[in-house]
């Protein structure tokens, strides 16, 4: 297990902040960066992804490049964090009933910061967990933590070079989704969601991806970012400025924590 620094991302500051990372207008509760990131797998891993990657290729002329996504995919590298500060009132569903609705998940139709831009390419919002993830651990915590709802969208870069995923897991309380955040470390090998197909790109699964899930109150929230076709990045700091993008499609959540807060639980 690797421990990759966050130096030298475009948003990491430069005052005494060390390991930790923050965007230059964080004014949201909850919207912490990763501390340092684990790369698992090592490098020997890293170089056997690649080398199929490019085999996979060879053989196929490219075809595969439109295939529908592998069902089981784990990002090979993976950051939780538990804390969820900010979204305690909340962290049940008890005070935030109204289901999510397509229009608030998938309000963000394009994400732009840092340099990058990305156009929403594929979305669903699904009742039913278990079909909408693989691995029989993870569903199971799924239903004991009371899971009705995954909302997942893929997002794709103006110039087509990076993939954005995006999941939001509905679930009865904080401590289920600090479970979630557990099985979704791949090295319990418990399941992931199923990623969506961003049509024009190569499917993402094939070589190198990262993963970060946060805890905002009783939802998991989830980026999976990668270079299209899943070569391995200049280093991780690309990934993390790519993953707060795409994490910025979260922002309706902040809607219900506002709701909550003005004293109309259950709404």
């Amino acid at each position: 297990m690797i421990e990759a620094r966050d130096t030298g991302s475009r948003k990491t500051p430069g005052r005494g902040r060390g390991r930790d990372f923050w965007p230059d207008d964080d004014t949201k509760p909850g919207r912490r960066l990763p501390s340092p990131k684990l790369l698992f797998g090592g490098a020997a891993a890293l170089v056997a992804v690649v080398v199929a990657a490019v085999a996979a290729l060879l053989l196929t002329g490219g075809d595969a490049a439109e295939k529908a996504a592998p069902k089981q995919v784990l990002p090979t590298a993976y950051t939780p964090d538990y804390n969820g500060e900010g979204f305690r009132q909340i962290a049940e569903r008890s005070a935030d009933r109204r289901a999510i609705t397509e229009g608030e998940a998938f309000s963000a139709k394009e994400l732009k910061s840092a340099g990058y831009s990305f156009t929403l390419a594929a979305s669903d919002l699904s009742s039913d967990c278990k079909a909408a993830t693989w691995g029989a651990r993870l569903q199971g915590d799924l239903a004991k933590f009371g899971c009705n709802q995954i909302a997942r969208a893929a997002y794709v870069s103006a110039d087509k070079k990076h993939v954005g995923h995006f999941i939001v897991i509905n679930l009865s309380g904080v401590e289920g989704v600090k479970q979630i955040l557990r099985d979704l470390d791949p090295r319990t090998n418990a399941g992931w969601p199923v990623l969506l197909k961003a049509p024009g790109v190569p499917a993402t699964g094939a070589g190198f991806s990262a993963a970060y899930a946060k805890t905002y109150g009783h939802y998991a929230v989830l980026t999976l970012v990668e270079r299209a076709g899943g070569a391995q990045p200049a280093s991780l700091n690309e990934m993390i400025d790519v993953s707060l993008v795409i994490e910025n499609a979260a922002d309706f959540l902040y809607g219900r924590l506002d709701l909550a807060s003005t004293g109309t639980p259950g709404q």
